[in-house]
């Protein structure tokens, strides 16, 4: 049994990496934005980098909300 990316549909491809640039982009808007306090705005980002999936959607369900444009 071998594995090969080529082997993927698109879609199935997009499945793959939506996580990781869901996070990624929390962690680029979270660092990009202002917060109530510079340490919010630390824990926002470090969520995102400690625990990868999690913290991205926690940050679009409840961080976006908290955030202002600079």
């Amino acid at each position: 049994m071998t594995f090969a990316m080529l082997d993927l549909t698109p879609a199935q491809l997009a499945l793959c990496f939506a996580p990781a640039l869901i996070n990624l982009w929390a962690i680029w808007h979270a660092a990009t934005r202002k917060f109530s306090s510079p340490i919010e705005q630390a824990v926002w980002i470090a969520a995102g980098m400690l625990v990868p999936v999690l913290g991205g959607l926690a940050y679009l369900c409840f961080g976006l909300r908290r955030s202002n444009k600079v």
